[in-house]
């Protein structure tokens, strides 16, 4: 439901508790004490039948004898009575409730299935059930059984885990840290993290959102507002379980690599959250990035009084990933006439042990000043000839003394020894301080990583290569055909052409039943000169090397013979119970100084399709070297994928090897993101091995499994993919009244250049009444925002000139966090006006508002676009003025719901 109500939660009017006892330890009792003595500044009241009173706050015998509607319902009675208490709150007003109530049961018939039908039907927001309540210091509401009380802060916490939500809570009250809110979800019926992380978005006390994550229940959801969270505050995640395995047996080696936290890995990197491994960790990079700017770069300066511990510092930064800065000729200058002599002269920069605040200051000036470097660790070791206190103050008074409107460094500090004083001062000038050099790198390094996230999610992706064509209607009908006949697997041959449909090279098999028919395939592949590899044909022998189902490099008639009847043998002995099929016959593809990858899609219970990439070979799951991401992908992701693994290194040119085409196997990626994209019955690729050199890659090994698929209403696309996918069935062409034919289709990344080529062809008042005001800069941010969207919520139409392939215009539709509105925006150039592409486009947009589902069209516009108005009007928008802007028009559209396909 998003947002909707949200406001109820974590700032209502009035509170009322069901439930609760005398009892010292009654949990309604202990709740109450802490929202009365939290101060909260509206009405309370209490709902018992057994007891007049409770923490002096008189009862009453049902919600509706309240004397007052209650906003927000804490609700800590038995499990049984838990539904009934929600009907009675709706019924009496209530918009919200927090349920503290644990064993509440999950599926069919438990006590939570009927909390969350009538949290759906009554539009009642439920937070919970089993959680340790929610916190809203701002608000003055601790309705939670929490032991403290934290103070008022810009930190959103919100934990799936109310016993972990309670140790950070205790974790940051002893460290003085303050929260905007706490939210503990428990099982979440209702609200759950797409919904609050659509919440702390936009809410202005919070500056960076923890969250504390076990699972997640609708991807697609989560991912959406993850990633719309993460473009404007830093979201921090941990999750335990980082070591556990899937389930059961796997039958491919894409699937045993795609471990159950390698693919949570792969999602928070796709919505640019940033993933730390402990709960100290979650607080120090929340501090961090919330205090500090971002960094243009990895290199990092040392200064210190102690060599040994700049050295150490810079050691672990390299094991991070990140860089030391080298000092410009011009800073060493400047330092010789500034330090004493035997300062180290590189970085780390040592001042040497007696440094006093002088000396600070001036090694601290020149590093800000240093554009080799993105960033400064300052260090203090205390000696008798140092004092911490003096050089921290020095270190302030040169942030203090830099001048207004020049970029602002990173500064960083360490002040080993317990000097209370030191960090005190660097901390309330904005410097973070650290326990040891480690973490003061680490610290460094969150701010990398998430100037990496926050990039990643901004950049233009290259375009693919105008001959990247699929035959999808191939492929669909190849596969279509094979679970028809109840195959669960593809066999060689149809793998080969489903691999070759999408432009994936592959050698072909031939399949053969007996040793005669593959010395039949195989004479052709003899006949010059070559060589061929036979393989046992089995749906039910998953890696081929476990029954010794391979022979290589065979080059005779006799050789195939022999090998194909010891293969079916030895298969027949070692799995008696297999099906075997005969054996498939390859030619061999020699490629000497190729390398072994292995590409494939794994199918994640929670994420749905997933692409793993590492390194191939028989040794695959031993040498483990992966990384996976989420479909679909561009150039940009699959060369990212590729540049996580340890195999990537040796695709570079070493020795007397050339460089591998890193740009073809990234192809193979997009590729294969799009045929899981296109045939949702695929449910695992793997490829392996699969070599790529100089030439290119190519495919010696392919299995691909199938399942049957529930292809899904009109306007939800594919059933299992958590990144909503490039919607084809939105592409069409329009013919304009002035002859000329629109291709119309979904905004794509890499449209940057054709919207900057577009806008030379729209006027300034044109650009005006698009955007309310005078638009004269078109900087890649502003862009990027265009183009690259999240077509879960939100969906933009470009038209383009079929002949010149020219942009002549488009529309766009952002949905609403809780997805019943959707507003809409439009621009068509100033050239083209009166033909007709502006009214095609409202058309298509209302289409396109029906097919995502939603109720209601709205849109501003400028009192004085005339020309937009009566548009409107004759779509059958009402159109009022807007009270808050006398210069404003306010249109809304009611949407028919979709029609069934």
């Amino acid at each position: 439901m998003g947002t909707y109500a949200l406001g109820s939660v974590f700032s209502p009017a009035s509170v009322a508790l069901v439930g609760g006892s005398p009892r010292e330890r009654s949990l309604g009792r202990l709740v109450l004490r802490q929202v009365i003595d939290g101060g909260f500044h509206g009405r309370i009241g209490v709902v018992n039948k057994r007891y007049p009173e409770l923490e002096g706050v008189a009862t009453a015998p049902r919600l509706d004898a309240l004397g007052f509607a209650p906003e927000l319902v804490l609700v800590a009675t038995p499990p049984a009575t838990v539904a009934r208490v929600a009907l009675r709150a709706a019924d009496a007003g209530a918009r919200a409730l927090i349920v503290l109530t644990r064993d509440m049961g999950e599926g069919p018939g438990s006590h939570n299935e009927a909390l969350q039908a009538i949290a759906r039907e009554r539009g009642l927001r439920v937070v919970g059930p089993n959680c340790l309540g929610v916190i809203a210091p701002h608000s003055k509401l601790f309705a939670s059984f929490a032991a403290h009380r934290p103070p008022a802060g810009d930190l959103a916490l919100v934990s799936q885990s109310g016993a972990i939500g309670a140790a950070m809570i205790e974790w940051a009250s002893a460290r003085g840290l303050g929260f905007s809110a706490v939210v503990s979800l428990g099982d979440a019926v209702d609200v759950d993290f797409g919904d609050l992380l659509d919440w702390f978005a936009t809410d202005r006390h919070t500056r960076a959102i923890l969250l504390y994550l076990e699972r997640v229940r609708d991807a697609r959801k989560f991912l959406s507002a993850a990633r719309a969270a993460a473009r404007g505050k830093p979201v921090v995640v941990v999750r335990p379980g980082r070591h556990a395995r899937r389930e059961g047996p796997l039958a491919t080696h894409a699937a045993t690599l795609a471990t159950p936290d390698a693919v949570y890995d792969a999602a928070f990197r796709r919505a640019g959250l940033l993933r730390v491994h402990a709960l100290d960790e979650l607080f120090a990079a929340a501090e961090t990035l919330s205090h500090l700017g971002s960094v243009p770069g990895k290199r990092l300066a040392v200064l210190t009084n102690g060599a040994g511990t700049g050295l150490l510092a810079l050691d672990r930064l390299q094991d991070l990933g990140g860089r030391p800065a080298k000092l410009a000729d011009a800073t060493v200058a400047r330092l010789d006439g500034e330090l004493a002599r035997g300062w180290s002269r590189s970085n780390p920069v040592d001042l040497l042990g007696d440094a006093d605040g002088e000396r600070y200051a001036a090694g601290l000036a020149a590093l800000l000043d240093d554009p080799g470097n993105d960033a400064v660790l300052a260090v203090n070791v205390p000696t008798v000839l140092s004092d911490p206190l003096e050089t921290a103050e020095a270190t302030v008074r040169v942030l203090a003394a830099r001048p207004r409107g020049t970029a602002k460094k990173p500064v960083l500090a360490l002040w080993l020894g317990d000097d209370r004083g030191a960090s005190e001062l660097l901390g309330g000038a904005g410097v973070p301080t650290y326990a040891s050099e480690a973490e003061a790198v680490r610290g460094f390094m969150y701010l990398v990583r998430h100037r990496e996230a926050q990039a990643a999610l901004m950049e233009t992706p290259p375009s693919l290569p105008e001959d990247f064509a699929v035959d999808r209607d191939a492929a669909q009908a190849l596969v279509a055909r094979a679970l028809a006949e109840g195959r669960e697997w593809l066999d060689p041959e149809a793998t080969a052409r489903l691999l070759a449909a999408y432009g994936i090279d592959i050698a072909t098999p031939v399949l053969a039943a007996s040793p005669e028919a593959a010395v039949a395939a195989a004479q052709p592949l003899l006949a010059g000169g070559g060589t061929v590899a036979v393989k046992v044909l089995s749906p039910d022998i998953a890696h081929k090397s476990d029954v010794d189902g391979v022979r290589l490099h065979l080059n005779s008639a006799a050789a195939v013979h022999e090998a194909a009847a010891e293969i079916i043998a030895r298969a027949r002995a070692l799995r008696p119970g297999a099906r075997i099929d005969g054996v498939s016959v390859h030619p061999m593809v020699l490629r000497a100084k190729a390398r072994e990858v292995i590409a494939g899609i794994a199918d994640d219970p929670v994420f749905g399709p997933v692409v793993v990439f590492g390194r191939g070979g028989t040794a695959v799951e031993l040498i483990d070297d992966k990384a996976l991401a989420l479909p679909p992908l561009d150039l940009r992701l699959a060369h990212e994928l590729i540049g996580r693994t340890r195999v990537s290194r040796i695709l570079r040119a070493y020795r007397d090897v050339p460089a591998a085409d890193e740009r073809a196997l990234a192809l193979v990626l997009v590729k294969l993101a799009q045929l899981a994209a296109d045939i949702p019955e695929v449910r695992e690729v793997d490829i392996n091995p699969l070599l790529v050199d100089a030439g290119g890659a190519v495919a010696l090994d392919a299995r691909i499994a199938l399942a049957p698929s529930r292809r899904l209403h009109r306007g939800r696309g594919h059933p299992r993919f958590a990144v909503f996918p490039y919607p084809t069935e939105l592409e069409r062409t329009l013919q304009l009244s002035n002859g000329r034919a629109a291709f119309v289709r979904p905004v794509r990344p890499e449209d940057d250049a054709m919207f900057r080529r577009f806008f030379e062809h729209v006027s300034a008042d044109d650009l005006r009444l698009r955007f309310f005001r005078a638009v004269r800069d078109f900087s890649h941010d502003f862009i990027a925002r265009l183009v690259q969207l999240d077509y879960a919520r939100s969906m933009a139409l470009v038209a383009i000139d079929v002949e010149s392939g020219e942009m002549l215009g488009a529309v766009r539709l952002l949905a609403d966090s809780d997805f019943r509105r959707g507003e809409y925006g439009i621009m068509v150039r100033s050239d083209l006006k009166g033909a007709g592409l502006g009214w095609k486009l409202m058309q298509e947009m209302i289409g396109v508002a029906r097919w995502m589902g939603l109720e209601m069209i709205e849109g501003q516009v400028l009192r004085e676009n005339s020309t937009m108005l009566a548009m409107c009007r004759r779509l059958g928008f009402k159109v009022v003025p807007d009270p808050d802007d006398a210069t404003l028009m306010l249109v809304t559209l009611p949407v028919a719901p979709p029609q069934p396909l």
